[in-house]
């Protein structure tokens, strides 16, 4: 059985809705692709035939993927997560303390990580280094360019 994944209400439909896409107008451009390639003769010879047939393997296992994501996936409760500690779906504002950059994460599931938007994976390492801490703590976090040093400022939603 797949790990266990924690998603919000929005990554969890984000997810759905890219399965049902993928599940209908994704497999129904497949078919259409394969139906072409085949109309253009000798199959033996047809690399435009086997590239449409590969590109549907590859289809049909992102679909499991999905499947058996979703199927291991649970919805949290926004509502009741407890904000004395950083918990997956917090949203944390931190301070750098060598440098005083202030910054602000919301930490999520793997699939939902967007640094651009704010959202690191629960399983990143200054994700990991702030879970079960609560404000005023201070964390060691090692990351690709070092040691650094982060003081949690504020633990919202």
């Amino acid at each position: 059985m797949a790990e266990v994944t924690y998603y919000s209400k929005e990554g969890l439909e984000k997810l759905k809705e890219e399965l049902q896409y993928l599940k209908t107008e994704g497999r129904a451009k497949i078919a259409k692709a394969i139906a072409e390639a085949r109309d253009k003769g000798d199959l033996s010879e047809n690399a435009e035939y086997d590239a449409a047939k590969e590109a549907q393997g590859l289809h049909e296992a992102k679909i499991a993927k999905l499947e058996s994501t979703l199927a291991s996936a649970r919805l949290i409760d926004e509502s009741a997560l407890d904000t004395s500690k950083v918990l997956a779906l917090s949203i944390v504002k931190l301070k750098n303390v060598k440098n005083g950059a202030v910054m602000t994460y919301q930490l999520v599931s793997e699939t939902e990580a967007d640094l651009k938007a704010g959202k690191i994976s629960v399983k990143s390492p200054i994700a990991q280094g702030l879970l079960g801490k609560s404000v005023g703590d201070r964390a060691q976090i090692q990351v690709p360019a070092g040691e650094v040093e982060l003081e949690i400022l504020d633990i919202t939603r």
